[in-house]
């Protein structure tokens, strides 16, 4: 099973009036929106019956999505709402919106977790959600989601995406924080969570998610990603506890201004714990007594071997076994060839390496090679199902492929 782009998933966004991406011309916007508003009732009836004619049937619920953009140009301009009919403040609406492909250059760098809703299954099956890497116009990656279920053979089946995808709606916004949910008809396979603000703005990239165990006794996903501003980058939380609401955060501190964080699945020794790549070459080891905030680290692993000479960096969260915590991860060689590889640490001092492959077990071959970015194999996060790993990974930075490999053999190949 591959996943690929596919330019045909589209959703409706905000379409803003710019000069030369400097932000909104507001002149510009209120110039059209007095345009519009001089035209005759009927004008505006014909006008958007031919919007409704091309896209309702492309879109969920698209006449409340105008109504919702024309509420925001009629705060932004101050306008007298009660003078103008409801056809003259929809086709406002449509002509601030456009149609968005997210996916259509490609889908990459997938994560997987435990699915929330374990009920239902066969003896041996688990329910999993997968976040996505999509990657649209302007190259704006966003995250979605894909549902399924592995059964008992190792076999997987993806639920079917909905027909229409909708894009997770903004909620409160404080200085620290953006809050977005999915409409309470919208499915999670079918939500797509898009840059929210400035720091964002050209991309949610990789992300890590995990399932994390509170002390409380409660579970909450927390997900761990790059945002892109065209410019600078940092790092981020994603949080939810069902998958309806997520709260988007910065993470603070000096560690928050690189990529490819990965936080482990519970406190140790009374810390929250993450992996990451302070310094674009090495894997370092972070402990914190706050989850959004993150300093320092100490020197975890340094490329040893010729398939990881460049660079090494994590593949998600490290996964609990029996024997201590299994860390994926990524290494870069000779022609900038990405493989995949893993280490061990000690379950209770995960500063101890207790081991690591000495070969990938995972890189590119074949067709796989080809894409984008030919030659890269990458993940985000695999789970452990029974005495497997389930392991997502993209090829080539343009579809997302699957592999699932025994424990016993990857533990066997360490050294």
């Amino acid at each position: 099973m591959r996943l690929h782009a596919d330019p045909s998933r589209v959703v409706v966004r905000p379409f803003y009036l710019a000069w030369q991406s400097s932000g909104p011309d507001i002149e510009r916007v209120r110039n059209l929106v007095n345009q519009i508003i001089r035209l005759d009732l009927r004008t505006v009836r014909s006008e958007m019956s031919i919007v409704l004619h091309d896209f309702a049937d492309r879109h969920w619920q698209i006449e409340r999505v105008f109504d919702e953009r024309y509420k925001q140009i009629e705060t932004a301009l101050k306008l007298d709402g009660s003078k103008l009919r409801r056809p003259t403040k929809r086709l406002i609406g449509a002509y601030f919106c456009h149609e968005y492909s997210y996916a259509a250059a490609a889908l990459m760098n997938p994560s997987v977790v435990r699915h929330p809703d374990q009920s239902g299954l066969q003896p041996g099956s688990t329910r999993i959600l997968l976040s996505l890497r999509a990657v649209g116009e302007g190259h704006i990656s966003t995250i979605a989601f894909r549902e399924g279920i592995i059964s008992a053979g190792r076999q997987l089946s993806l639920l079917h995406q909905p027909a229409f995808a909708t894009a997770a709606m903004l909620g409160k916004t404080t200085a620290d924080s953006v809050a977005v949910y999915r409409h309470p008809d919208s499915s999670l396979s079918g939500t797509v969570i898009f840059p929210m603000t400035e720091a964002q703005r050209n991309g949610l990239e990789d992300l890590r998610l995990v399932e994390f165990a509170c002390d409380n006794g409660n579970t909450e996903w927390i997900g761990t990603y790059t945002a892109y501003s065209g410019r600078d980058i940092r790092s981020e939380l994603l949080r939810t506890s069902d998958f309806h609401d997520f709260t988007l955060t910065p993470i603070k501190g000096g560690a928050g201004r690189n990529k490819g964080m990965a936080l482990f699945p519970r406190k140790i020794g009374g810390q929250y714990l993450m992996i990451g790549r302070q310094d674009g070459m090495n894997l370092y080891l972070l402990r914190s007594d706050k989850l959004d905030e993150w300093e320092g680290g100490e020197l975890l692993l340094e490329p040893k071997y010729p398939w990881e000479l460049i660079q090494i960096g994590n593949c998600g969260a490290p996964i609990e076994l029996d024997e201590g915590w299994l860390v994926l991860t990524h290494g870069v060689g000779a022609m900038r060839k990405y493989s995949i590889g893993a280490a061990l640490l000690d379950k209770d001092d995960p500063a101890k390496v207790l081991g690591r492959t000495t070969s990938p077990i995972l890189s590119a071959a074949d067709e796989d090679r080809e894409g984008y970015v030919p030659n890269v194999v990458y993940t985000c996060g695999a789970i452990r199902t029974g005495d497997d790993l389930f392991l997502p990974y993209g090829v080539a930075d343009s579809s997302v492929c699957f592999a699932i490999v025994a424990i016993k053999d990857v533990l066997a190949q360490m050294a």
